[in-house]
């Protein structure tokens, strides 16, 4: 049964809070992200769902604020120096493709029969991809900060910024008969002069404001000026007939080279993530579903039209600018779907009249449905893309080596080992399977080969079995258990070194038998504790002494943990704690997947 509005406000924040926990978790587990988490907790309590809410519009014009304090934020990551060192990238790239996708987009509406308007926002609202998932997709990949990852978050960027214009757009594309009335000179001059005189506040009294709010030191006290400085530019802006998110956004970019920026980021975060929750629960609840079973034929061919028009619209930008073919392709798989700022547009262009709630309903449901199937395009890469095979050019082969030591691995840790060797004259012979840090290496009249150290037969050509001695110097545990157990088999005279992850992989490889391991962050944190030691003022021999001390309780807790578990050296380990913890074996092993135990480093 539905709840009125003058119920139970309590019941109302438990099963919104409630909705979102369950949903949100369960979405982002499946990789579908937490935004369509949000949007099926609202479908599900909505009016088209179980019905605990009967009016979604009282959910979301509350839950616009939380629009409008992202847009702040985004007004913050707006500095100038930072928009001049990506100026190429945004303004050339992602202003590029925002032009082209929407024209092409708008073309495909004004075919479908709407009015010039409606198609111009229905268009533009796909074209702004969603930044949450596209970014949860690049860190997934750990492409975030290469330099495809970077164009990518450029055009994001850009998106994000043509929010603001577009709602103000919304407003000037509004019928006449909801466009109010008055003097349009005189409308337009107050909109001037309250833009004046949010950018006078936030040039000269801002930031003296938040000195001296900081040098009262009452944290609830910067927390109610952040919040006021958020309400108040979004309804300065209102008054003057302008977008609240407007004013939130020149207001973020006002303070975005503020020494207060990420206090105030902090600050407003929180509102910021509950009250956009708020915001797609709402939309969810808006969802109709009897008008998605009626349209479903039109949603799903707006689906796929959608998705090819924007992914050709991507690909062609990106040729044109000269991306290579995997790149541009990688770019309209991860660009292809609608974002959660389309249901922001929408919302806005249904409140003032260029579209109906049919329509806003359809365009919707097509923008969240492109948003599920995201996933999946990524997936698609796969079998559309062939697997990249690295460049070899000035890259040699490991063949017919003979070094005295065979360094597997040049990493942060194999280069310092290398030199080691080097400025002892010893004959080496380095292999990795990194073509660029290869490349790189040699910059620095370093010669390194091509070679996966978890081969046999690129072991032998590599020189292995007439080396002195084998250091496996990569990152992966696994990878240097693999290596250890092949190169005990295949060439058991040759000594192996080798650099350990933890604690518990230092005790496999004892196990295994290698000659020497060391844990990689063992010595460097010694060093690191004896000059912590004395930086808090204990004197250089003792606190070279309880270095010492502990180098030698954890040889021996070694020792024993070697022959008899884990926890046999437990009583050599200083604890902090009154008594000593019962030694239960709970806690997940990486490499097993069966129970360990902390301290394990």
């Amino acid at each position: 049964m539905a709840l009125p509005s003058e119920g139970n406000q309590l019941i109302n924040a438990v099963v919104l809070l409630g909705a979102a926990v369950i949903f949100v978790p369960v979405f982002k587990r499946l990789g579908l992200g937490s935004v369509l988490g949000y949007l099926a907790a609202g479908l599900a309590i909505g009016p088209f769902g179980i019905g605990f809410f009967s009016d979604s519009k009282s959910i979301l014009h509350v839950a616009e604020l939380g629009v409008v304090m992202f847009l702040f934020i985004i007004g913050l990551e707006m500095q100038p120096s930072r928009l001049w060192k990506l100026r190429g990238e945004i303004f050339g790239l992602g202003v590029a493709q925002v032009i082209a996708c929407g024209a092409l987009l708008t073309g495909v509406g004004l075919l479908a029969g709407m009015t010039g308007p409606a198609a111009f926002m229905a268009a533009m609202g796909f074209v702004l991809s969603s930044t949450a998932i596209v970014m949860q997709i690049l860190a997934e990949r750990d492409e975030t900060t290469s330099a495809q990852g970077q164009r990518i978050v450029s055009i994001l960027l850009l998106e994000d910024l043509a929010i603001v214009p577009l709602l103000a757009l919304a407003a000037l594309l509004a019928p006449a008969s909801d466009s109010g009335h008055g003097d349009p000179w005189l409308q337009s001059a107050i909109a001037v002069g309250c833009i004046l005189a949010l950018l006078a506040v936030g040039r000269w009294l801002l930031n003296p404001l938040f000195r001296l709010l900081a040098a009262a030191r009452a944290r609830e006290v910067m927390t109610a000026a952040a919040l006021l400085v958020v309400l108040g530019a979004a309804l300065l802006m209102e008054l003057g007939g302008l977008s609240m998110a407007m004013g939130a956004f020149l207001a973020g970019v006002l303070l975005s080279e503020s020494t207060f920026r990420h206090q105030l980021e902090a600050e407003i975060e929180p509102f910021r993530g509950i009250l956009l929750g708020l915001f797609f629960l709402g939309v969810g609840m808006s969802l109709d579903l009897s008008a998605v079973a009626r349209e479903w034929p039109l949603i799903l061919a707006g689906v796929v039209v959608f998705m090819v028009v924007k992914s050709v619209g991507v690909y062609v930008v990106a040729r044109l600018l000269r991306a290579t073919h995997a790149e541009a392709v990688t770019r309209a798989a991860l660009l292809a779907q609608g974002g959660e700022f389309a249901f922001v547009l929408y919302s806005a262009a249904a409140d003032k009249g260029i579209f109906d709630a049919h329509t806003g309903a359809v365009l919707t449901a097509i923008v969240i449905i492109s948003m599920a199937l995201t996933p999946l395009c990524v997936l698609a890469l796969r079998w559309l893309l062939p697997k990249a095979t690295p460049s070899m050019d000035g890259v040699d082969v490991a063949r017919d080596l003979d070094g005295c030591a065979l360094i597997v691995g040049f990493g942060r840790f194999g280069q310092i080992v290398t030199q080691a060797m080097l400025a002892r004259e010893i004959k080496v012979s380095i292999l990795d399977i990194d073509t660029d840090a290869i490349r790189a290496a040699a910059k620095w009249g370093v010669k390194v080969y091509y070679g996966d150290g978890t081969r046999a037969d690129m072991l032998r050509s590599a020189g292995a079995e007439n080396a002195c001695a084998i250091l496996i110097c990569v990152d992966d545990p696994r990878a240097v258990t693999h290596m250890v157990k092949l190169i005990k088999s295949e060439f058991p005279l040759v000594r192996i070194v080798v650099r350990a992850y933890d604690r518990i992989h230092s005790l496999a490889l004892a196990r295994e038998g290698v000659d020497f391991q060391v844990r990689e962050t063992l010595e460097s944190a010694l060093v690191f504790g004896e000059e912590a030691l004395r930086a808090i003022g204990v004197p250089a021999d003792e606190a070279e002494g309880v270095i010492q001390d502990v180098r030698r309780r954890d040889t021996e807790r070694f020792d024993l943990e070697v022959a008899g578990g884990l926890f046999a050296g437990r009583s050599l380990l200083y604890g902090n704690m009154t008594s000593q913890p019962d030694g239960r074996n709970d806690s997940p092993d990486r490499e097993t997947g069966e129970a360990s135990a902390s301290p394990s480093a």
